[in-house]
């Protein structure tokens, strides 16, 4: 089993503290909102560029929005359920064993992506599983694992997960924070070393939750979701850490400190953890694999090798405080899903001509 390499590559952004001061009060307003029945409830957004559709997820939805191009909706994945033993035109059908048990139906899904051969995979966390559908919406493929909670699609079939439990079933010893499975579902690695905040194993590992994304260079992202100083990884396919970005600048240490007081506060409460998201999103631009932050309505944006290049805080055109919960980076636009104000475009700063 591969681990990852203990001398990751680290970022400290505290010698940028007054450029980032500056930056954070540069207003970014959304152009538009799209796909403007969706809002409350909203969990990830992604675009599905070989089969030119976008793919929307909220939670406790009955499935993955699907839309075209042009943002019209064009079905669900898995599909809306006819009754059991008719068609939708109301010829009698013949239910598949899995349908008759409901193995199709999501309980609580809590991320997706798009696998290279085109399937869907969603994170059911209620149901403690990965599912598998192809692009008609049929269920081809389950693995069992504990309440995922983020799940991103690598290269060969292989597919990265992420654990809001406590602690995993599979683990003995050391706690990671990535699984990764093969395109057999059979577990390939485990990796990612938790960073040690507090005294209680079941708090300790709750603020070490977060949430991945790939890229099409096959590395993978982790964005620690409260943490106190915001934190993300960036590792290769094989688990091997390449970069570590943890932001210490001025503007973010008032607030840093307040979590870390919290932090104590229930280590020697005790009780069920309880903590407020530092990073809410990650996007990552697939063409440049420069990456975007958002800490509540501040995105951050920086290179690859993890320099900052920009801090906006964002609002709609009504002036309303927008909070991304899943980021969209495209060509010539951001795309910012927000609970429960819904899913807005923006220019891309970066892009701007002076």
């Amino acid at each position: 089993m591969i681990r990852s390499v203990c001398c990751a590559i680290l970022v400290s952004l505290l010698g940028l503290a007054g450029l980032a001061s500056d930056q954070a009060e540069i207003e970014l307003i959304a152009t538009r909102r799209v796909f403007p029945e969706m809002g409350p409830g909203l969990v990830a957004l992604k675009r599905d560029a070989a089969a030119r559709r976008y793919l929307i997820l909220s939670s406790g939805s009955a499935g993955v929005a699907v839309y075209n191009l042009d943002g019209q909706r064009i079905g669900t994945i898995p599909p809306t359920a006819a009754p059991q033993g008719a068609s939708p035109s109301g010829a009698k059908t013949a239910a598949r064993p899995e349908e008759s048990r409901g193995a199709t139906a999501l309980q609580y899904p809590s991320d997706f992506d798009i696998m290279s051969d085109g399937r869907l995979v969603i994170a059911d966390r209620a149901a403690n599983a990965l599912k598998f559908f192809d692009a008609a919406g049929n269920l081809v493929q389950t693995i069992s694992t504990p309440a995922p909670s983020s799940v991103a699609a690598l290269a060969e079939g292989d597919v990265a997960v992420t654990t809001s439990a406590f602690a995993s079933s599979r683990s003995v010893g050391t706690l990671r924070l990535v699984t990764v499975f093969d395109k057999d579902g059979r577990l390939a690695r485990e990796f990612g070393d938790l960073v040690d905040l507090a005294s209680r194993r079941d708090l300790n590992r709750f603020l070490n939750i977060g949430r991945v994304s790939s890229d099409p260079s096959g590395a993978l992202y982790y964005a620690f979701t409260f943490l106190p100083e915001p934190t993300a990884r960036k590792y290769d396919r094989f688990g091997f850490a390449s970069l570590e970005i943890s932001i210490t600048s001025l503007d973010v240490m008032p607030a840093a400190q307040a979590v870390r007081r919290e932090i104590k506060r229930q280590d020697e409460k005790g009780g069920a953890p309880r903590m407020n998201p530092v990073i809410t999103a990650l996007g990552v631009d697939p063409e440049t694999q420069e990456f975007w932050l958002a800490l509540g309505n501040v995105l951050l944006h920086l290179d690859r090798e993890g320099n900052r290049r920009g801090s906006y805080r964002t609002f709609s055109a009504e002036g309303a405080r927008l909070e991304p919960v899943a980021i969209l980076v495209e060509p010539g636009r951001l795309l910012l899903a927000c609970d429960p104000l819904g899913i807005y475009e923006f220019p891309r700063p970066d892009k701007s001509k002076p």
